[in-house]
């Protein structure tokens, strides 16, 4: 029988829409199986497709703790790791400078140096497990502020040109009753390169010198890392310095007491001999090897500074140049007769030479000198009758043998 359509509207068959839905299970069949496939199975329980999430075994410790203040520059800082090795450490002050460290063990680290003081630090530190899984650790912390601190008082200047005698000097502000730990803290480098020892007078005293005096053009470079430097219990270092400075020309004078002339040498050549009055009986002049350590185109001398009461007080002492601490120059006199000069040691231990009163005479034996003289320069006094020097009277170190100067102290 045949059955029209109602409104015109064809009539859909039965079968064709069972057929919809068996295409419509087919793909949601296809769908779970992929679902199915995407999270794994029996093989993979933790469903990530054999990705590794679980946390690392790897510790980082930090000591001292996060944000902890009034912390001690040497021996307080330590990275550590724990079930695992340190990858990296970072510690850095508030300027991004990095503090110098090494890992020992693959799980410590600790600085090579000291910290400074009063200085906020921040640690970054990377520890892996076994497993390459990383752990991290971030933490600030703070250095003491000292109460008590101490300085050291350089010679010479930065930038300074000198003779060859010249030593690095540092005198410090308080008794060092830890001489390692300061002299670790200061470096001198030296171009061309020579083998420089450091060695200490007393304990508020550190020198550095080579063998044998410095080869002229040489340059060297003394750094002071003192700042955190705990150089007595509870007294700590402030200072962070770099100083350089350049030798010049070569020039050694020798004067000889006994025939009261010096000859001056520069470079390995004689320029020219000075007649001289050393120091008389009973008030010799050293002898050794001394430095010009300061220089005064005129000066005042009076003897009661020097232990010889009131015997003289002479307030124009032209051209006067420093060769010990206890009162020693190589000056310009004016006072004694020209005759005296070559003839009689008359002086209280100093070596003079020809001068004007107020030194403006430029061609007397003395301005000469003055002129062509660096602070370093060393000046030799031989045949005299009295002790060596002490090498620590002024900057004269080179009267020590450098098998004692090795020793230290």
């Amino acid at each position: 029988m045949n059955v029209q359509p109602i409104s015109g509207e064809p009539v859909r068959g039965r079968g064709r829409r069972r057929g919809g839905k068996g295409v419509l299970a087919l793909l949601l069949g296809v769908l779970l199986l992929l679902v199915s496939a995407c999270g794994g199975g029996d093989d993979d329980p933790g469903g990530r497709g054999g990705e590794d999430t679980a946390a690392s075994r790897a510790v980082v410790t930090v000591s001292p703790k996060d944000g902890a203040d009034g912390v001690a520059t040497r021996g307080a800082l330590k990275v550590g790791a724990t079930g695992g090795k340190l990858k990296s450490v970072r510690v850095t002050d508030a300027k991004g400078k990095e503090v110098d460290g090494k890992i020992s063990g693959g799980s410590l680290w600790q600085p090579v140096g000291h910290l400074s003081t009063a200085t906020k630090y921040t640690v970054d530190a990377v520890a892996v497990d076994d497993k390459g899984r990383q752990a991290a650790e971030h933490s600030t912390f703070t250095t003491l502020v000292p109460k008590n601190t101490f300085v050291a008082q350089y010679t010479p200047e930065d930038g300074q040109e000198v003779g060859v005698g010249m030593p690095v000097s540092l005198r410090f502000t308080r008794g060092i009753t830890d001489p390692a730990a300061v002299e670790k803290a200061v470096r001198v480098r030296v171009e061309p390169a020579v083998p420089v020892v450091g060695h200490w007078f007393g304990n508020d005293r550190l020198d550095f010198r080579p063998e044998k005096y410095w080869t002229p053009g040489t340059k060297v470079t003394f750094t002071l890392d003192l700042n955190g430097v705990e150089g007595r219990p509870g007294v700590y270092g402030t200072q962070t310095k770099r100083i350089s400075f350049k030798v010049g020309r070569s020039q050694v004078s020798t004067v000889d007491a006994a025939s009261k002339e010096m000859t001056v040498v520069r470079d390995g050549k004689k320029i020219k001999t000075i007649p001289v009055t050393a120091g008389g009986p009973g008030t010799e002049t050293y002898n050794g090897q001394m430095v010009i350590s300061e220089k005064h185109e005129v000066t005042r001398m009076n003897g009661e500074t020097v232990g010889f009461g009131g015997e003289y007080d002479i307030k124009d002492v032209p051209h006067a140049m420093r060769l010990s601490t206890s009162g020693t120059f190589i000056h310009g006199n004016y006072w004694s007769g020209r005759s005296t000069f070559g003839a009689r040691n008359a002086s209280h231990g100093c070596v003079g030479l020809f001068d004007q009163r107020g030194g403006g005479d430029g061609g007397t034996p003395a301005a000469w000198f003055f002129r062509n003289s660096l602070i370093g320069d060393v000046v030799i006094v031989k045949n005299s009758h009295d002790e060596t020097i002490s090498p620590d009277n002024g900057l004269n170190v080179w009267n020590m043998s450098w098998e004692k100067w090795r020793a230290g102290r």
